[in-house]
């Protein structure tokens, strides 16, 4: 099995956990249609302060969500402190726009930290490098006021050292107003994109390596991504977004520390009309690939503007809920295996067990290469059921399996489960 290179931050507890939930919310939950509205439609921010002026999440109870996540089998959270609107969902001392000056008028990252770590579940904070409302972050190609015809000329007015400062200056108080914070996501970098002559924007422009300097001293263990454009060493995971490697995730060939942020549907925030939402087997599907390639899962979920994860959010929740009860063990504290994958199976790998996760159910037979004299054991994991060994005898001959085959003999109905998981255990 590889072993991914050393981190600064602890991922120890990371690559153990696997599954995470992210949760984006913001004012863009009221309009509720892609939490990059502002930008797609450039929306002039005169026009969106009225979203500030209506946010009142009434239903908001993190210890709902936090029963949620938990429930779910989710062992981490990552909750967007600011998105790139540049909302604030804390009482930062360094801006006017923050939840406290809302109707709502009270901070909810206090009680979220609270409620998540009471379910047991580690807490990190997502923190937008992007900011459209500051008015020393540059005009760029991103920003909803990239066509305006006084662009250039109000950007001669913003400076980008102000804004990093601020950003330091707010970094600072979310890792140490709030205990121990296990994970910051910042997001996130992209120089070299020009547009109308105003500049995209990397390191040099956020200043990332007093951040990083910064993150260092106040938090040494914290989990901080691969997105301030930095140094490859300097980031303690990649996080491919909304795609499924196919492969461990490597650096100049190196496996690395990785994680996959996906959605429930195809929208970050709370989006009312969008339709895409993934099938039971699609999401189950993507846990296990992640895994099956030594990864973790961040899975999001996009609160209504009222505070509450809307039913069809709820609904996936209790699929992974239902599976991750019945065979959690595949999955926490396993990684990609040794062993070749059978036919439209994956595997899963921790010490002396290999979890194959079966995804087309075959006719009465699973054929696994190289395993014949190494299984001392077959079970279901969602019945703890015996599974039959077949080592040598007419129907590998007749199959032709080789030398070393195991074949699995498989009930001819599929069992009631998602993804069915057969735990191989190995003999000492």
């Amino acid at each position: 099995m590889y072993k991914p290179k050393p981190t600064d931050g602890d991922t120890s507890w990371f690559v153990h956990d696997r599954f995470g939930m992210f949760i984006h919310w913001g004012l863009y939950a009221q309009p509720a249609r892609h939490e990059w509205v502002q930008s797609r439609e450039e929306i002039h921010p005169d026009e969106y302060r009225k979203y500030f002026e209506r946010f009142n999440p009434v239903d908001y109870d993190p210890k709902k969500w936090a029963a949620m996540a938990r429930d779910a089998g989710m062992k981490y959270v990552v909750l967007t402190t600011k998105h790139h609107e540049g909302f604030c969902n804390w009482d930062s001392a360094y801006t006017d726009y923050k939840i406290t000056n809302t109707p709502y008028g009270k901070d909810v990252l206090t009680p979220y930290v609270e409620a998540f770590r009471d379910a047991g579940l580690r807490v990190g904070f997502y923190y937008s490098l992007i900011d459209w409302h500051h008015p020393d972050f540059p005009i760029d190609l991103l920003h909803p006021l990239r066509n305006h015809p006084d662009a250039l000329e109000m950007n001669k007015s913003r400076d980008i050292r102000k804004y990093a400062e601020y950003m330091r200056n707010q970094v600072t108080e979310l890792l140490t107003q709030f205990g121990e914070i296990s994970v910051l996501w910042c997001d996130f970098s992209y120089p070299g994109r020009d547009y109308k002559g105003m500049p995209g924007k990397g390191h040099k422009e956020w200043e990332s390596e007093k951040l990083y300097k910064l993150v260092r001293e106040l938090a040494p263990n914290i989990i901080l991504d691969d997105r301030l454009d930095l140094p490859k060493e300097k980031a303690d995971i990649k996080t491919p977004e909304q795609w499924q490697p196919m492969e461990w995730v490597k650096v100049d060939g190196e496996p690395v520390v990785w994680e996959a942020c996906q959605t429930l549907s195809g929208s970050w925030g709370y989006y009312r009309d969008e339709m895409t939402w993934k099938s039971p087997g699609q999401l189950i599907r993507m846990l296990i690939n992640t895994v099956a390639r030594g990864g973790n899962l961040l899975m999001n979920v996009g609160p209504t503007p009222k505070g509450k994860l809307d039913q069809r959010a709820q609904d996936a929740l209790a699929v992974y809920g239902e599976w991750m009860d019945q065979c959690h063990e595949s999955i926490y504290g396993a990684t990609q295996s040794d062993y070749k994958e059978p036919l439209d199976c994956r595997l899963t790998q921790k010490d002396n067990k290999v979890y194959v996760h079966v995804y087309a159910w075959p006719f009465k037979h699973l054929y696994l290469e190289g395993l014949g004299d190494k299984v001392a054991y077959a079970r279901f994991l969602h019945d703890g059921s015996e599974i039959p060994l077949k080592l040598n005898d007419w129907v590998s001959q007749h199959l032709q399996a080789g030398e070393n085959a195991l074949i699995l003999e498989l009930p001819i109905i599929k069992p009631d489960v998602v993804v069915p998981v057969i735990e191989l255990e190995l003999k000492a």
